[in-house]
């Protein structure tokens, strides 16, 4: 393996920054991982990751830590804002201005939409954002996007149900965006009216794309034309008002019974934690892909590291 020469420090902030060739390039690399994991045992020794999760988080910081210690690199960071310097009241300038003098890259997660963006005009290493508020989350984008690979060989020419809280929901926001450059891609929008897609979705996203897309109230009545189905919660962190969490968090349940009337090589995705919405008899369905999806998270993101990182493994 070789460090490849640095150009300016790059930073991952929106799905939309990288281009389609650089999304098949991560998602080669990541096959190449799980084909050949041995290989990449030391891509990354003597490298650091800081993870810098200024809200709770499990999955996506676990995927972060083990993706760079199976590369042979170390991790450090905080995993709640009141375990760092900004509960003295530290800028994110400064803490990623610090941070940045110890570590090789930095995964921030933050609750305000466009902290990582403005930690990434400040920072001399490279930033992902693992999470923005209700904003972006662009790496759960490429595990979705390595999953659909990996599970139905394509990204184009197929219809995807993206299901739940598509108001609040970053990563159907990032995943809408990253789908609308790929030809033949039908979006099948389901949600209460409360909890239906931002505008700028619409008008910004899917209507220049030029792609189908329908809103929709019912499952029951989508499943049957999907070849993807992408559950979400109901997030009841991201309500002012907690009786329309409740009158709301329980709107869609995808059970056994429900899958009768779906393609029998659909898939289902879930970006976890799950609560109530995917009931415990769908685990057991070859098309429940849910818990794969967590592992196609770590491959990717150490083939996103890689690449920030300039490491090119031969």
């Amino acid at each position: 393996m070789e460090e490849l020469e640095r150009g300016p420090v790059r930073h991952l902030i929106d799905p939309m920054d990288l281009s389609v060739e650089e999304v098949e390039e991560l998602l080669n690399v990541a096959q190449d991982i799980i084909n050949n994991k041995d290989k990449y045992r030391e891509a990354c020794k003597y490298k650091k990751l800081a993870t810098l999760f200024y809200e709770p988080s499990t999955r996506t910081r676990l995927s972060f830590e083990s993706a760079m210690m199976e590369l042979g690199g170390n991790v450090l960071g905080f995993s709640s804002a009141q375990s760092s310097s900004v509960s003295k009241g530290e800028s994110v300038e400064d803490t990623v201005r610090v941070v940045g003098q110890f570590a090789d890259i930095i995964a921030m997660r933050h609750p305000n939409e466009g902290a990582p963006k403005l930690a990434s005009m400040y920072s001399p290493v490279p930033i992902i954002n693992a999470g923005d508020g209700g904003h972006n989350h662009p790496t759960q984008t490429l595990t979705d996007l390595l999953t659909i690979f990996s599970e139905k060989k394509k990204l184009d020419n197929f219809t995807i149900g993206l299901c739940g809280d598509l108001k609040f929901g970053r990563t159907v926001h990032s995943l809408i965006k990253a789908l609308s450059r790929y030809e033949g891609v039908k979006f099948v929008l389901i949600s209460p009216k409360e909890l239906k897609v931002p505008g700028y979705i619409i008008t910004e996203v899917l209507e220049p794309s030029g792609l189908s897309y329908k809103e929709v109230t019912s499952l029951e009545e989508a499943l049957p034309e999907l070849d993807v189905l992408y559950m979400t919660r109901v997030q009841k962190e991201r309500f002012f008002n907690e009786a329309d969490y409740i009158r709301l968090k329980d709107t869609y349940i995808l059970d056994k019974k429900k899958l009768d009337n779906a393609k029998e090589d659909m898939i289902i995705l879930h970006p976890l934690p799950r609560v109530n919405e995917i009931a415990a008899d769908v685990d057991s369905d070859p098309r429940a892909c849910y818990f794969k999806q967590v592992l196609y998270g770590k491959y990717i993101r150490m083939a996103l590291i890689l690449k920030l990182l300039g490491v090119d493994v031969k």
